[in-house]
């Protein structure tokens, strides 16, 4: 049932209350969807568990929220945007709350399920909600902000939720760092049920069987182009070498040679910060560059970065952590941008969530794989690994490469038709 606030706080003016609202919503579910990454050391020894084992509470989440994007996509257009976006950002806040009480690993797995599921709402809803109060405000106002916010709320919850659990996991323990982070999500969460405004269009006429009908037609068109599919694997491919080398960093950072401390080795994710300023220059590169050129560039950047964390010593690893941050977020941002370009109109839902759905598979999927990786063959196993999925992603660039459809040009970068490049 979707959760929903009769009373909205005439104070705040309508844009106002949308840049609070999508900030505090993105900031909640990014932080509760990656909350358990820097405490996967802690769960792994109270749980008995390997690394790859340990995993799956990461993967579990990213996992369901693949699969659960575009039936979710598909429920807001018959019951709106806003009571999707409230209820997901709601839901996922009270699993938060209920993860440290978890009395096994197979229940805080199925809770994760569940919180992917109800977390899918934001990523499957938000850019159509805001391109529809784009429309209804006519001249815009105040809706840039609001993209930003989103983007901006994004990128800082993903990186304030591993920050806080883990550097809250040393002293006090697992269970008390992801409860920390589930406080954090209610709060917000109550913000956005008082602040987010109501949905800005109608609802389209029709049956439900009507609505399939239209979802089916998009996602045969989402399917069925070459540049689009190749988008589709460079997201998974890319997004599955970050996240496997994220999720075995902490083992790596906290077991000898490096032996740090669970909070000083959790500062790791404070290269997430140059993942916003990467995405924005990718996007200007590839105005002048194109996105073939920018996006072969951002891969070996990543690739770079990855078998620079190859020594046992912090500065060339974290350096290359930076750059493979840098590189990702790039490549992430420059592929959004291409899906939404290249995507027919009647199409364009479908294959943005098509990308997203793609991108969180990956997260999930090759995630888990490469946390195996490395706990069968090791730091530099894993590394060959991940610059393999780096040469396929460049691969899948080339492939789509070719002669522009007539009504696309995708080759043009138009940032208001990206994905928020901090979705991670």
């Amino acid at each position: 049932m979707a959760i929903t606030s009769a009373t909205q706080p005439s104070a705040l003016p309508h844009a106002r209350r949308m840049v609070v609202g999508v900030a505090a919503a993105g900031f909640a579910v990014f932080a509760l969807l990656y909350a358990t990454q820097p405490v996967l050391p802690q769960l792994a020894a109270e749980f008995r568990l390997g690394p790859g084992g340990a995993s799956i509470a990461v993967g579990a989440a990213t996992g369901a929220l693949a699969l659960a994007v575009v039936p979710v996509a598909m429920l807001s257009e018959v019951v709106g945007r806003r009571p999707v976006m409230v209820t997901s950002v709601v839901l996922a806040a009270l699993l938060g709350l209920a993860l440290p009480f978890a009395p096994g690993f197979g229940v805080l797995v199925l809770l994760r399920v569940v919180q992917g599921v109800a977390i899918a709402g934001l990523p499957a809803v938000a850019m159509a909600y805001l391109a529809e109060q784009v429309a209804a405000a006519r001249a815009g106002a105040g809706v840039g902000a609001a993209i930003g916010a989103m983007v901006a709320g994004n990128s800082a919850g993903g990186m304030a939720g591993r920050l806080v659990a883990g550097i809250a996991a040393g002293p006090l323990g697992w269970r008390v760092a992801v409860g920390l982070v589930g406080v954090f999500g209610a709060v917000c969460a109550v913000v956005v049920v008082r602040a987010l405004p109501p949905d800005a269009a109608a609802r389209a006429g029709g049956t439900l069987g009507e609505h399939l009908r239209r979802t089916g037609a998009g996602l045969l068109a989402a399917l069925s182009d070459r540049v689009l599919l190749a988008q589709y694997a460079i997201g998974a491919l890319a997004m599955s070498s970050f996240v496997a080398l994220y999720n075995a960093a902490g083992f790596r950072l906290t077991a000898p040679p490096l032996d740090l401390p669970p909070a000083v080795a959790s500062l790791v994710f404070l290269a997430y910060a140059i993942g916003g300023v990467s995405s924005a220059l990718a996007g200007r590169l590839a105005d002048r560059c194109g996105r073939p050129v920018v996006l072969l560039a951002a891969l070996a950047v990543a690739a770079l970065g990855a078998v620079l964390t190859a020594p046992d010593r912090l500065p060339p690893l974290m350096l290359g952590f930076a750059l493979v941050t840098a590189g990702f977020f790039a490549a992430h941002s420059v592929a959004g941008g291409w899906v939404g370009a290249r995507a027919p109109e009647s199409a364009r839902g479908q294959a943005s969530g098509t990308y997203l759905a793609a991108y969180y598979l990956g997260s999930s999927v090759g995630g888990g794989l490469g946390t195996q990786a490395y706990q069968a063959w090791g730091w530099f196993g894993l590394v060959g690994l991940v610059c393999a999925w780096f040469a396929l992603a460049a691969l899948a660039v080339l492939a789509a490469r070719g002669p522009a459809r007539a009504a696309v040009q995708p080759w043009s970068s138009p940032r208001s038709e990206s994905l928020p490049s901090s979705e991670r």
